[in-house]
C-alpha cells in the first residue's frame, strides 16, 4: 500500500503517491477536471533521514502552489493566469509576511516581556518556553481568524474530504463515497499536525541558542536553524503516523489532531467524490507508471 499525501485547494483535491500528483476539481459546470504531473524521483543523498523532510517540503510547497493555480483557474476563482513575475513576488511576500508573523513576531514579544520580568531573560529554556507558546497563540490566532472566511471554510470541507478518503484507502475500503463518508477528518499525517510538531520543536532546538546572544542574532539563527527543525519534524511525522496504537505516540500526536478539528470540515457527498476521483486517478496513473518502468 502507497503512502498518500494530499491537499485542499479552491473546488478540488490534491493527491500524491510516490512520483504521481493529481488534482481534481469541481468546475462551474460542475463537472470534475483532472491535472496530473509526474514528480522527478529524487536522488539517494536526498532521501537521507532529516534531508528528506526537508526535500519533502520544498516539493509539497512546489506542488501545492501549482495545483492551487490550477484550482483556481478551472473552478472559474481567477480569470487570468498569474505570470511567473507575479506569482514570484506573492509567494515571495507570503514568505516575509510568515516570518515575520511566526518568527519575528513571537521573539520581539517574548523580549519585551523579559524587560518586564528578568527571570524570562534569565533561562534559555525558560526564554524559548515562552517565545513557543506566543507562536502558538499566534498561530490558533491565525487559523481562527481566516476560519471567519466563508471561502476558506469550504476549503476546509476538502480538507476533510482527502482525510476521510485516505483513511478509507489505508483501510482497505472500496473507493466509492458511501465508504469513505463513515472515516474521521481527523489524520495522523496532515500537514496541520506538522505544523503544530514544527512549533513544539522549535523550543527545544531553539534552547540551545545561547542566552546572552543579540536579538537579531536570535532572529537570524531561528530562520538558519526551520530546515533542520523541519526535518527532524517529518521524521517524527512519519514515525507516529505508523505507531498510532501505541499509548506514548498516541499522546504526543493528540495536539496535532486537536488542532485539524480547526482545519478541516465535514464534507459534503460532492466533496467526497472529488476528493475520491483524485485518488482513484492518482493511483491508476502511479499503476501505469509502475508498468511501464517494469
Amino acid at each position: 500500500m502507497k503512502d498518500i499525501g494530499g491537499q485542499a485547494v479552491i473546488e478540488g483535491v490534491m493527491m500524491r503517491a510516490g512520483n504521481v500528483w493529481t488534482v481534481a476539481v469541481r468546475n462551474t459546470e460542475k463537472d470534475i477536471v483532472i491535472r496530473r504531473e509526474n514528480v522527478r524521483a529524487l536522488p539517494k543523498p536526498l532521501k537521507l533521514p532529516v534531508l528528506r523532510g526537508v526535500v519533502a517540503l520544498v516539493q509539497s510547497l512546489s506542488i501545492g502552489i501549482r495545483a492551487l493555480l490550477y484550482s483556481a483557474e478551472a473552478s472559474g476563482h481567477e480569470e487570468e493566469k498569474p505570470s511567473s513575475t507575479s506569482l514570484f513576488f506573492t509567494v515571495l511576500i507570503a514568505f516575509v509576511i510568515g516570518i515575520g508573523l511566526f518568527l519575528l513576531l513571537p521573539l520581539y514579544a517574548t523580549k519585551l516581556l523579559g524587560i518586564l520580568f528578568g527571570s524570562i531573560n534569565n533561562s534559555s529554556l525558560i526564554f524559548n518556553l515562552v517565545d513557543g507558546v506566543i507562536r502558538v497563540v499566534v498561530f490558533l490566532a491565525y487559523i481562527l481568524a481566516i476560519n471567519m472566511s466563508r471561502d476558506i471554510r469550504r476549503v476546509f470541507e476538502y480538507h476533510g474530504a482527502e482525510h476521510k478518503t485516505v483513511h478509507a484507502y489505508e483501510a482497505g475500503e472500496t473507493l466509492i463515497p458511501e465508504n469513505v463518508e463513515k472515516y474521521s477528518t481527523l489524520h495522523p499525517r496532515c500537514g496541520t499536525s506538522f505544523l503544530l510538531i514544527v512549533m513544539m520543536m522549535s523550543i527545544l532546538i531553539f534552547s540551545m541558542i545561547p542566552k546572552d546572544w543579540y536579538f537579531m542574532e536570535k532572529f537570524l539563527s531561528r530562520i538558519i536553524l526551520m530546515p533542520l527543525i523541519a526535518g527532524i519534524s517529518y521524521e517524527f511525522i512519519k514515525f507516529s503516523s505508523k505507531r498510532m496504537k501505541h499509548p506514548l505516540v498516541r499522546f504526543a500526536a493528540a495536539p496535532g489532531l486537536w488542532l485539524q478539528k480547526l482545519t478541516t470540515g465535514n464534507p459534503s457527498h460532492d466533496q467526497i467524490e472529488v476528493a475520491v476521483r483524485a485518488l482513484k486517478e492518482v493511483l491508476e496513473t502511479g499503476e501505469k507508471e509502475i508498468n511501464v518502468v517494469g
